[in-house]
Order: structure tokens, then C-alpha cells, then sequence
């Protein structure tokens, strides 16, 4: 979020390096200005306000050899005292560096260096800058993972900052993949709750005999299996945050007990008479559209009342443009990290490509066909050929532009894909919808090759 407007100057008597540095900041940052001449320094940042200055510790016959980093960090350090200046170092230097750090410099580096270490100590520095300079009206969000800097996610960032202080009531919506869990982790963070409970419960997936048994708790010998005390989730979370995900999925009965419990702030455990006070802040999400949960035969609206006192809406990831650039380095920098691969560089199209799919799937789809690529790819280059998008996460456009066709191929295709969109790519619930064996469904996978 703090990359985009960045400004940065790099400074290095080796031409790759300042090569490299080029490539890897320029598709993340405003600006990368190289220069390998150290005494032209001065003059550079006389013209132009960096926000970050990366500076080698040695060139060839300056000053003193092996102090030249010293050197020039003081010049810097004394004409533009706020511009951040992080050392570039080899491990033969690493003395020379920890006293860069006690003359003020911000960090340092180590050559041969990783991607994803070089941006998450530029993101963090510039975060670190601009949450002294916004200290007097607390315009930062800090502990977030949310990566972004579009405008529609700047939109997200000043409402989540409004209403995260609040105890009021969050109903985050968003389509599957886009980050809902997130947000509602940002939102307890930057809560006055922050050093008390976040309890996250998928109550989607809760049968009508799991509903209470989960979220309110049971007294030993309530049921067969209840072998001793449990508390539910709304008791552990007291004093903290509760978030229930996939809200829009439960049933009316469901619906009715949990708003019971919410207008009377306290829960009765299973195979009690004593009611417990509870003490929580509600986050909610669904993917489901907000007009479904208008219509009263699928959701009560007195309780979209008491979950929904502000939404937030997270932008499904085609609408956010350059936040597929950010999000791409940041993905490859984790797998290559991971998987114990050298640093990757993009290809010009690879990005290209990544922007023409509408990733129906989203952020999480994205991170998916990051993945794949950086395991299946044997060089340091990603390519567009390196993206592989899966046939699963299908818009809802597409397929109903393709469900026109009359052909009897061309609508067990569809119909297939309707299932397994439906299912999330569960192939044995989409056969057993289907009224087909799980033999018989890959069999037509792999005829249509989705």
C-alpha cells in the first residue's frame, strides 16, 4: 500500500546490480533513479526528494576503502537528515554495517541478496514513515496483510480506519478468494480489543446440531459425547472479536438463535439454566449478494439489522488494477522463498497476461497460478507461458454466454462446470449431483480437458 508513491535511489559502481535493482523496484514503486558514480550523490538528492536511498558500502579507490559506505551516509545523513538509507553490504562487511546502523542508517542489506527481503525492508520503512508522519491524525492502519494500493482499496483502508475503533457491527461482502477473513482481522487489530480474542468460526459448515453445541457451549452429560464442560465460541471470545464467516449460508432456525443471543448479550450452554453475560465485538461475511439477503424467505432482516450496522465491501481483484503487480512480486517472493528457488524476474508479459484474466476466483485464484509457476518453472524467468488458469473458476458471464449453445457436448460441459463452480471442485459431491459415478466424471474432465 505504501509502494506506490515511492521514490527510491539506488547507488552502486557495479552496472548489474544496479540492473537488477531496476527490474525488481520499477513495476512496485513511483520511481527508481540508479547511479553509479558515489560522487554524484549529493547533487542527486540536492534536485529530488527520495524516500529511500539504497547505498553500496564499497567503490572502487573513494575515500577510504572499506568506509566508503560511512562516508557517503554521513553526507547523506547531514543534507537531507529524513530521506531513509539502507546499506548494501557483502558478509565480509557485516561490522561495517551494524555501525551504519549506529550512525543512522535504517537497515542493511547483505549481497547476494532475496527479492521478497529487499521489499519487505522497503515496505516496512516506508510504512514506519508514514505512520510518524500521520501521528497526530492517525491515518495509518497497522497490522494488516492486506497488500494494496488501488483506489478502490484506499476506499476499503478509510472506512476499515473509521469504524475499527468502534464496537459497531461489520458485515464484510465480497465474492469468494477476495480477502473477506483479512479485513476482519484488520478490523480487531486496529480495535481497542486488539490484545484480547479473535475467534473465527466458518458456521457455513455447522450442522443444526453442531450450531449451539459450537457457539454457545454444553455442560458435561448434555449429550451422549458431552464428557465434560466446553465453552462455546461466543464465551471464548468475550472481552474480543467473534467472526462468523459465511453468515449468508445458515438456516432460518439457526438465524433465530443466534439472534436471541445477540439482542440479550449472553449465551445458555447446552444442558444449563444459568445464562452467561458475553462481551464481544461481531464481525460477519458472506459471499452472497446483499439483495439475497434482503429477501426475507432466505434471511430475517431483523438480523441483518443487528450484524450490519456498517458493511464493507472487498472489491473483487479485476477491479483493482496495479494491485495485481504488487500482489504478483509479493506471492513469487513467498513461494520462491519456500520452495528454495533463486529470486524469479517477470518476463514483459508475464504481468500483461496476469491482467488480461478477470480471475474470477480472485486473490486467491492468483496466488494458486503463483504458485504452480514458480514449481513447475526451471528457470529465473517467469514467462506468460508459465501461467496455467484452471477451467474450475469460471465467470458467471462466460458460462452463461456458452450455455446458449444447444449442443448436447456443449451443455454437459456447462452443466458440469455449473456443478463443480457450485461445489468448489469437490468431484464427489458434483457426481453425486450429477447422477454420475466419480469414474464416470473424470472420464468427461478429461473428453471436454477442463
Amino acid at each position: 500500500m505504501v509502494l506506490k508513491n515511492a521514490t527510491i535511489l539506488v547507488i552502486d559502481d557495479d552496472a548489474d546490480v544496479l540492473t537488477a535493482l531496476r527490474l525488481l523496484l520499477k513495476p512496485l514503486v513511483k520511481e527508481v533513479v540508479t547511479e553509479k558514480n558515489p560522487s554524484n550523490i549529493l547533487s542527486q538528492i540536492e534536485k529530488k526528494n527520495y524516500d529511500i536511498i539504497i547505498l553500496d558500502m564499497n567503490f572502487n579507490g573513494l575515500v577510504n576503502t572499506g568506509n566508503e559506505g560511512i562516508f557517503w551516509l554521513n553526507k547523506i545523513r547531514k543534507q537531507k537528515p529524513e530521506t531513509a538509507v539502507i546499506l548494501m553490504t557483502a558478509y565480509a562487511d557485516i561490522d561495517l554495517a551494524i555501525r551504519g546502523l549506529k550512525e543512522g542508517a535504517a537497515d542493511f542489506l547483505m549481497k547476494p541478496w532475496k527479492n521478497n527481503k529487499i521489499i519487505e525492508t522497503i515496505t516496512t520503512i516506508l510504512s514506519k514513515k508514514k505512520s510518524k508522519g500521520s501521528k497526530n491524525n492517525d491515518n495509518s492502519i497497522s497490522s494488516t496483510d492486506i497488500i494494496g494500493d488501488s483506489q478502490v482499496m484506499n476506499d476499503v483502508f478509510v472506512k476499515l480506519k473509521k469504524v475499527a475503533p468502534t464496537d459497531a457491527n461489520i458485515l464484510v461482502l465480497g465474492e469468494n478468494g477476495t480477502g473477506k477473513d483479512l479485513i476482519a482481522r484488520a478490523l480487531h487489530d486496529n480495535s481497542h480489543r486488539r490484545d484480547q480474542p479473535f475467534v473465527k468460526v466458518d458456521v457455513g459448515a455447522l450442522t443444526d446440531s453442531l450450531f449451539e453445541s459450537e457457539l454457545f457451549g454444553y455442560k458435561k452429560g448434555a449429550f451422549t459425547d458431552a464428557r465434560e464442560d466446553r465453552k462455546g465460541r461466543f464465551e471464548a471470545a468475550n472481552g474480543g472479536t467473534l467472526f462468523l464467516d459465511e453468515i449468508g449460508n445458515i438456516s432460518l432456525g439457526q438465524q433465530t438463535r443466534l439472534l436471541t443471543v445477540l439482542q440479550n448479550r449472553q449465551v445458555t450452554p447446552l444442558g444449563s439454566n444459568d445464562a452467561i453475560p458475553i462481551d464481544i465485538r461481531l464481525i460477519c461475511a458472506t459471499n452472497i449478494n446483499p439483495h439475497v439477503l434482503a429477501d426475507e424467505k432466505k434471511f430475517r432482516k431483523d438480523l441483518i439489522y443487528r450484524i450490519n450496522t456498517v458493511d464493507i465491501i472487498v472489491p473483487p481483484l479485476r477491479d483493482r488494477g496495479t494491485d495485481i503487480t504488487e500482489l504478483s512480486h509479493h506471492f513469487v517472493s513467498l513461494y520462491a522463498e519456500k520452495y528454495n528457488k533463486n529470486p524469479f524476474t517477470f518476463d514483459s508479459g508475464f504481468i500483461s497476461k496476469l491482467k488480461k484474466h478477470d480471475f474470477p476466483g480472485n486473490v486467491r485464484e492468483l496466488q494458486y497460478v503463483l504458485e504452480r509457476a514458480v514449481i513447475m518453472t526451471d528457470g529465473s524467468i517467469l514467462k506468460p507461458e508459465d501461467l496455467v488458469f484452471s477451467s474450475i473458476e469460471r465467470t458467471t458471464s462466460t458460462t452463461s454466454v456458452e450455455t446458449k449453445s444447444l449442443n448436447l457436448d456443449d451443455l454437459e460441459k456447462n452443466a458440469i462446470l455449473t456443478v463443480l463452480e457450485k461445489n468448489r471442485g469437490n468431484v464427489s459431491k458434483s457426481a453425486k449431483e450429477l447422477g454420475i459415478t466419480r469414474a464416470a466424471l473424470y472420464r468427461r474432465l478429461e473428453k471436454y480437458e477442463l
